[in-house]
């Protein structure tokens, strides 16, 4: 296989300037493996992940941070109940496209909320959409994710936390975190659900959770498994937080593969 170029780009689309990273393992690929991170991620917090998935499969990389997040410009707004609908419907189009990938067959692969916003942007049936690869999404509000958050303000008070989100955020750390929990434990964030959106999924679906994550339970892999009109396949790590891909590197790594050989994705495209 050929060795690994990854390539840093700001691409401007409408809302702002967005940092990303392109993964190249190969020059002849059809398939493009989107990355989507997590409510307080970036591009950099994926680590490793990114780069070895696309070197086991032979597919093209792309990562980006989101607006207001990591490298990219500064979100100035409030962020409100639906701004995983914004991200989905609106940047995540128009960020594939700044970036030349309409004629690319897309693997999405988002953590956590970029897992949610991976569901809602298959919602609307992408023409060149190929799969989801949704690693501890929700698609609901459980006390589970209340208390995870409660935990993590906690965290950012009097442990850790804030020094670590500030290395890969800057100074966009306090106002990420902020908007990040005090959104969701505002009460009136507890109705919030995607409930409706799952039917009109039709891709195949590889849910992926850890049992023991902070923020959900099985219940929300559950959920979709049960509103998709697609095909399926789950998949709970044993001994592993929210961060399967970190925590479980190698072995999720190993159930993508064995998923995307499942559903018939062509990897004679390797090099």
């Amino acid at each position: 296989m050929n060795d690994t170029k990854i390539t840093n780009k700001n691409i401007v689309i409408p809302k702002g300037k967005i940092y990303s990273e392109f993964i190249e393992v190969n020059p002849e690929s059809n398939y493009l493996l989107v990355f989507l991170h997590e409510g307080l991620g970036s591009t950099g917090q994926w680590k490793d992940f990114p780069e070895l998935l696309c070197r086991m499969t032979g597919f093209n990389g792309f990562i980006y941070d989101r607006f207001g997040y990591g490298k990219s410009d500064k979100f100035n707004g409030n962020r409100n109940i639906s701004y995983m609908q914004d991200e989905a419907y609106s940047y995540l189009p128009e960020i594939l496209s700044a970036g030349n990938f309409n004629g690319k067959k897309i693997i999405l692969t988002g953590h956590s909320d970029g897992g949610t916003i991976g569901l809602l942007y298959a919602s609307k049936q992408p023409a060149n959409l190929k799969c989801l690869i949704s690693i501890a999404a929700h698609t609901f509000i459980e006390d589970i994710s209340i208390e995870g958050i409660k935990n993590a303000v906690e965290n950012y008070k009097n442990g850790d936390l804030k020094e670590r989100l500030r290395k890969y955020h800057g100074d966009k750390t306090e106002k990420i975190f902020n908007d990040w929990s005090e959104l969701w434990l505002d009460e009136n964030s507890r109705k919030w659900n995607m409930l409706e959106e799952l039917r009109n999924i039709k891709c195949p679906v590889l849910l992926i959770q850890g049992d023991n994550d902070e923020y959900g339970s099985e219940s929300q892999v559950d959920t979709i498994i049960n509103g998709v009109s697609g095909f399926t396949k789950k998949e709970i790590i044993y001994n592993c937080g929210h961060l399967p891909h970190v925590q479980a590197r190698d072995y999720t790594a190993a159930v993508i593969i064995k998923f995307l050989y499942e559903i018939g994705l062509d990897f004679e495209t390797r090099k």
